[in-house]
């Protein structure tokens, strides 16, 4: 099968962590739909071979020169069904419609394969029926599906990240998600080559402190010759004070009581807040790592954006665009481009099998 057969489309794109590693596997993405302009940017930026589609996804109607793509992939924003965001977890929450709008698209172009990608909470989201209602759907547009909980890790993502993703095929393939990876690696395995940064740091470029030492170094600088985008958020002195009394693995427990007096109560706090990262262990997710207050394993500051991209397996060429914030945003919502790559992989595998 030619490259050119296969060709993609990726709604909610955000910054473009799927479509990374849809390029990564072979893909060529022809068209991206996102509605956040900053990441929109992002994506024009590291893409600019693909049509990026700057509009609300309700009203987005493709015409037939994008009627049956090899592939369509992409998760509806997720803050409905996450567990971790209780209040806003019900139907009426205006996020939760989305993903109608995902299948919307499914059932117009036709696509010989999907992949319907978002956080683990939506197996348990109203006590699983939705997850059981998109198999259904899906089984009446004519589509084979299969889910997973995919654990980043385990493909090569030196972050412990759980997602899930429902594959669907109308081919006839009986699709079987990618073996995990023999190698785990390890927060040290990913960013120790990285510069000595401090609090607040914006150094647009900066030479790497060592040369690659591991295979995950070698593929994350590629040709690039200096780290770029060093830029750390900048931490009152106060919270600083806080970082010298945690050790790699700990949080907030570690903060003598008497540094943490502006918290009504600390029974509040959950496990991520203030946690230095282990350096011996694959990162935590890192989906909020500025408001969380992620920490260096080594230095008493947070995490700078390369770092961030780093432990989410985004090449060091990938240039983030907007504020600070907005870069760290898309850092942490994205799917990890390993990951995808991982399982991208494994559908062209198996449809090849298949047409063979």
């Amino acid at each position: 099968m030619s490259e050119n057969v296969f060709i993609a489309i990726d709604l909610f794109s955000g910054a473009g962590g799927m479509s990374a590693g849809a390029v990564m596997a072979g893909i060529k993405v022809k068209v991206a739909i996102e509605y956040d302009k900053h990441a929109v940017e992002t994506f024009r930026s590291n893409h600019p071979d693909t049509e990026v589609i700057n509009e609300d996804i309700r009203k987005v109607v493709l015409d037939k020169s994008y009627k049956e793509p090899f592939i369509i992939f992409g998760g509806p924003p997720c803050q409905g069904f996450s567990t971790s965001n209780t209040k806003t977890r019900n139907n009426d929450n205006v996020n939760n419609s989305l993903f109608r709008e995902y299948i919307r698209q499914i059932e117009e172009l036709r696509p010989k394969w999907f992949v319907f990608e978002n956080v683990e909470g939506i197996t348990t989201f109203e006590s699983g029926t939705v997850v059981a209602k998109l198999t259904e759907t899906f089984a009446k547009l004519g589509y084979k599906t299969e889910w997973k909980i995919l654990k980043a890790s385990d493909y090569g993502v030196p972050q412990n990240r759980n997602r899930f993703f429902m594959v669907g095929n109308r081919v006839g393939v009986d699709f079987v998600f990618p073996k995990k990876k023999t190698i785990n690696f390890s927060v040290f395995d990913a960013i120790s080559d990285l510069p000595i940064l401090t609090n607040g740091a914006t150094h647009a470029e900066l030479d790497y402190k060592t040369e690659p030492i591991n295979s995950y170094m070698k593929l994350m600088r590629g040709s690039s010759k200096k780290s770029t985008q060093n830029f750390v958020s900048k931490n009152q002195q106060f919270v600083i004070e806080r970082y010298k009394y945690i050790k790699p693995g700990q949080n907030w427990k570690a903060i003598p009581q008497e540094l943490m007096t502006n918290y009504k109560n600390t029974n509040n706090c959950h496990s991520g807040i203030y946690k230095r990262l282990n350096p011996n262990e694959p990162s935590i997710v890192i989906a909020n790592y500025r408001k969380n207050m992620l920490i260096h394993p080594f230095e008493d500051r947070g995490l700078s954006v390369r770092e961030a991209a780093r432990i989410q397996s985004f090449p060091d060429n990938f240039e983030f665009k907007g504020s600070l914030t907005y870069q760290q945003q898309q850092i942490g919502n994205a799917v990890p481009p390993l990951l995808a790559k991982a399982l991208f992989e494994q559908i062209i595998k198996l449809n090849s099998e298949n047409e063979s």
